[in-house]
């Protein structure tokens, strides 16, 4: 564990951060990132966006109370700061098990209000905090750090609208713009945001007219209206976006230099003093005092596994991951058809889109983060006769629902989502666990989803998955390493033959199905019930929803059938098995393990499957309590 030394050692709380003399500022914070590069160089995690956020969160602390007065983060990302000044020293298992939370978290700090760190909502979440708290007549503020490109969504812009309309409401808004989320922020307000850094000459004149009625013992009302006049008029002219906010009621305190505690500081006193809606335009850069960091402006940076804190190369270098199969298939597919094209919601890079790109940059559109306008997007550009793929990660289809199921599957458009880091991804914890997304797809009519079980079906089910022209396709696919390839035994109607033991003329004890990155569990299974003299199948369906006829006859000529996936188990496959096998008139007992409902705690993968007992040895213990005696 990296103990935290000098100034730091001292901060056990926000009233300790407010206790540091103003000259002992720049210490403290170089402290704070010394502490960082060392600790998340042993662990991985978030660096870049916390090395930026240094100093802004130094001064959100010295100007407010919390918890009396709410922080809310968006992202939680770029909470670690925040976290240290809070008490929360040890790092040693950042994003572990037993360790702290890569986000806010509740659990362990009554300073850590908002623990979701899907982006964009920081604004709803103070806008509602903030009218509770007038409702109840209490006096205290409420304050959302937005930023990695978090208000590129809509529904920040939902709740500015909303809030625009409180003019007496204590909420400041603090917008960290460091130009990026993972990638180079994008979109009008993006540009909006670049002018305010560079356009500052309204400032000036403003400046200049304040000095004159100073001097000026009496200023007719002619030249009062005159100067005011060509105020507004410059500040709508040279600064439209300062003017966009104030027009709609909120005031605007800014551009601000993030690195400049005491210019950030007297900025949040100015905005907490205001009695109303204030944001305050903080300019902060991603990677902040870490050269590696920086000089890569905060891509690789953004999220980073362990490394060597001299050169800033990693210790390990991973080997072919599910991303990579997906992205190199994408290119190849590209130079077969001019019609495909892809959407990322600010995750080029992460979801593996980056080599499309650099290929056809026009035919890769980033609509932010945006995961709903994605997907209404997306059916358009079907509907004019492209074959789009939008790629997220699994956990953010959840934002998109209501338009997969009414602009995508409702009007038969093709269009082919792949999901990554879909299942249990583990050490970012519960939000970003992808455990829904085949519950979710299970209730929309017409979408097909297919879960590839290795580096090989990605490519072979993408490739199927944009021949679908009249409906919505799936492809979903987990975090980390790629599995080995299994080879199938043999192809039937509509499924692959994965192991088979006994006579293969005869129909199984056990049918087991398992469902994508789950085959090897499904196989393993299956060994061990061998051993305790049980004829068992392993099938893979390969295209998992809707349960094909061939699943269905297949399962039904079995004793029983056991359902192996890593998805809610309560709206799953196995569900979507048994419902299928029922309205069939099968009565097979159909024996369903998956992902329990209930958010599950960060840690590694393989121990979060361990503690909801998704493993082999589990699962078959189970089954030996359900099947009859050999």
């Amino acid at each position: 564990m990296c103990a935290p030394v000098g100034l730091l050692f001292g901060i056990n709380g926000p009233s300790d951060v407010k206790n540091v003399p103003p000259e002992s500022i720049d210490d403290l914070a170089q402290e704070i990132r010394d502490f960082l590069v060392d600790s998340v160089s042993k662990t991985g995690g978030h660096l870049g966006p916390n090395l930026g956020v240094v100093e802004l969160t130094i001064a959100l602390h010295r100007v407010f109370d919390s918890p009396n007065d709410a922080i809310v983060f968006d992202t939680g990302h770029q909470s670690y700061v925040h976290k240290l000044l809070t008490g929360r020293h040890d790092f040693s298992k950042l994003k572990k098990q037993g360790g702290i939370s890569g986000y806010p978290s509740r659990v362990e700090s009554e300073h850590d209000v908002v623990e979701n760190s899907h982006a964009s909502t920081s604004l709803s979440w103070a806008h509602g905090i903030a009218k509770g708290r007038r409702v109840k007549g209490e006096n205290r503020h409420t304050v959302a750090v937005i930023g990695d490109g978090a208000l590129t969504g809509g529904m920040a812009w939902e709740a500015l609208n909303n809030i625009a309309v409180d003019k007496d409401l204590p909420l400041v808004i603090v917008i960290n713009d460091n130009e990026r989320s993972y990638a180079p922020t994008i979109g009008g307000f993006a540009e909006h945001l670049a002018t305010l850094r560079t356009t500052r000459q309204y400032e000036q004149v403003l400046d200049w007219g304040k000095d004159r009625l100073q001097r000026t013992p009496v200023v007719g009302n002619a030249m009062y209206q005159s100067l005011h006049g060509m105020k507004k008029g410059l500040k709508d002219v040279l600064s439209p976006q300062r003017g966009m906010f104030e027009d709609l009621g909120i005031k605007y305190v800014g551009p601000v230099d993030g690195h400049d505690e005491q210019a950030v500081e007297h900025a949040l006193a100015k905005a907490k003093a205001y009695g109303g809606p204030v944001l305050v335009h903080v300019i902060t850069q991603k990677g902040r005092g870490y050269a590696p960091a920086a000089e890569h402006e905060g891509d690789q940076w953004h999220g980073i596994g362990k490394f060597n804190p001299e050169t800033g190369l990693p210790f390990e270098v991973s080997g072919r991951i599910w991303t990579d199969e997906f992205s190199d298939e994408m290119v190849r597919l590209g130079a077969e058809r001019d019609d495909i094209v892809a959407i990322t919601a600010a995750m080029l890079i992460p979801v593996g889109l980056d080599q499309f790109a650099e290929k056809y940059p026009e035919r890769v559109f980033d609509v932010g983060i945006a995961e709903q306008h994605a997907a209404t997007m997306a059916a358009g550009l079907s509907y004019a006769g492209l074959h789009p793929v939008v790629a997220i990660y699994a956990t953010f289809l959840n934002r998109a629902f209501d338009q997969v199921l009414m602009d995508c599957a409702l009007h038969k458009q093709g269009v082919t989502f792949v999901l990554d880091r879909a299942g249990v991804t583990g050490s970012d914890g519960p939000s970003h666990n992808g455990m829904w997304d085949m519950a979710i797809c299970s209730i929309v009519p017409g979408l097909r989803l297919a879960a590839p079980r290795d580096g090989e079906q990605v490519k072979a089910q993408l490739r199927e998955a944009v021949d679908v022209d009249d409906a919505p396709t799936v492809i979903r696919f987990p975090k980390g390493d790629v599995a080995e390839p299994i080879a199938a035994l043999r192809s039937d109607d509509g499924y692959d033959v994965l192991y088979e033991s006994g006579d293969a003329d005869h129909e199984p004890e056990v049918l087991v199905v398992a469902v994508g990155s789950m085959c090897p569990a499904g196989i393993a299974v299956a060994e061990k019930l061998e051993a305790q003299g049980h004829s068992v199948t392993v099938i893979d369906p390969r295209w998992v929803l809707p349960v094909s006829d061939g699943v269905v006859a297949k399962a039904r000529a079995a004793g029983h059938v056991v359902v192996i996936e890593d998805n809610l188990v309560t709206h799953g496959v196995g569900v979507a098995v048994s419902h299928a096998l029922r309205s069939a008139g099968a009565m097979v007992p159909v024996h369903t393990y998956g992902i329990p409902g209930q958010f599950l705690d960060h840690a590694s993968r393989g121990q979060v499957l361990e503690s909801i007992g998704l493993t082999p040895d589990v699962i078959t213990t189970d089954l030996l309590g359900r099947l009859a005696p050999r």
